[in-house]
């Protein structure tokens, strides 16, 4: 799927998103010189240790730029719709942002987009960043579509590429997305503008994998599990939210998220999941070799290296992580 280099023409958007992924394509709407007359964004929230009331990244971003934002917490209000309809957005884009109703995406003439960071239909739902890396993939990508009644089962618009590589973790990932992403998202607008992208019906014929919403259960990690299954989940899930593990170290019971990581693979008798400390390195005893946890954060502490966790903690000798 192509789209003309054609310059774009004047252009009318209402732009939804609330986190950082979805700032870099409201930037690029800015940079491009597109028309943005409304940006709609989540409701202030209460966040960090000391709840304080903090608003999404994208209002930051909108309120520097002189934008017109907008924080309904009921996207059916009649009071909202009106505010939309007064906007007369030629195109609505969505990135990053909850489910729209119909009679929100079915306003603007040229319709309403969701840029989302998978290659459609694969990897649908909350997650596809993180899930992309937990399960292996070698490629994933970005796509763009147009919103219809379910969950990302919109007519495809544009699709890119992104090779994974074998240290990807979702960090990079996030990051590689929102640029090529931002870039898709403004080929998708050429396109539409200048009536040269035709929208394709989502494929059917192939077995789908979910992105479901991160929770507690789908980020512990399983001891049990595959050596290079337990690294790619941490990967997957490295900076946000983290994968977690029960930790014992004498009669200190704790939770402990663990990034950065390494495979030793050789023969192991340890019993799974116990942490043997090696020339200042945490290495985590599994049936095909070891894990190395390069970085780690104890409980209510930050994010550590292990030579530097080890300078003030002691592990002792039966310490272990348990399913």
């Amino acid at each position: 799927m192509t789209t003309s280099g054609n310059l774009h023409k004047p252009c009318r958007i209402v732009f939804f998103g609330t986190p950082e992924f979805a700032v870099h394509c409201l930037d690029a709407l800015v940079q491009n010189h597109h028309e943005v007359v409304g940006v709609v964004t989540a409701p202030d929230r209460k966040a960090g240790r000391g709840k304080k009331i903090t608003p999404s990244a994208v209002k930051n971003f909108a309120e520097k730029k002189g934008l017109k934002v907008l924080q309904p917490e009921n996207l059916k209000d009649t009071g909202f719709i009106d505010q939309l309809k007064a906007l007369k957005a030629d195109l609505m884009i969505v990135v990053a942002f909850r489910m729209l109703p119909k009679q929100v995406w079915e306003l603007p003439p040229l319709g309403t987009f969701n840029l989302h960071a998978s290659l459609l239909p694969q990897y649908r739902g909350a997650a596809p960043i993180n899930w992309a890396i937990i399960n292996g993939e070698k490629i994933s990508g970005v796509t763009t579509f147009l919103i219809d009644e379910k969950i990302d089962t919109g007519a495809l618009l544009l699709q890119e590429k992104i090779p994974l590589s074998p240290e990807e973790t979702a960090g990079s990932l996030h990051d590689k997305m929102a640029q090529i992403g931002s870039q898709v998202m403004l080929q998708t607008i050429d396109g539409l503008v200048n009536q040269t992208l035709k929208a394709q019906v989502q494929s059917t014929d192939m077995v789908l994998k979910p992105a479901p919403k991160l929770t507690k259960e789908n980020t512990k990690i399983c001891w049990d599990a595959a050596l290079e299954a337990i690294a790619t989940q941490i990967k997957g899930l490295d900076p946000y939210p983290g994968a977690w593990t029960n930790f014992q170290n004498g009669s200190e019971l704790a939770v402990v998220k663990i990034f950065e990581v390494a495979i030793v693979k050789e023969k192991n008798t340890n019993p799974p999941g116990k942490i043997i400390i090696v020339e200042k390195q945490i290495r985590v005893a599994h049936p095909e070799g070891w894990l190395v946890c390069k970085t780690l954060q104890l409980p209510n502490k930050r994010r550590l290296a292990a030579s530097a966790l080890l300078n003030g903690y002691q592990f002792g000798p039966n310490a272990c992580f348990l399913n």
